[in-house]
């Protein structure tokens, strides 16, 4: 079943699968770097109102699926 969402005068669903990778592909995103990156992710959700429905962190990219609000463009 869908989840739509709503504002003022419309009903919504946007969904984005953004994946992020280091230059080069190269294999950083590990230890306390992955910890950190995640963390940062979460508190600019947070900010922007965006909602994190999943994350996957690997070694060289990470996978996001978000719900972004249509006031913001993407």
């Amino acid at each position: 079943m869908r989840e739509w969402q709503s504002l003022a005068h419309v009903k919504w669903e946007c969904k984005y699968h953004v994946v992020i990778v280091p230059k080069y592909r190269k294999k950083v995103l590990y230890g306390r770097l992955r910890g950190e990156v995640g963390k940062i992710i979460r508190q600019l959700c947070r900010q922007k109102e965006v909602e994190l429905i999943e994350g996957h962190a690997m070694p060289d990219h990470i996978h996001l699926v978000l719900s972004i609000p249509p006031k913001y463009s993407v």
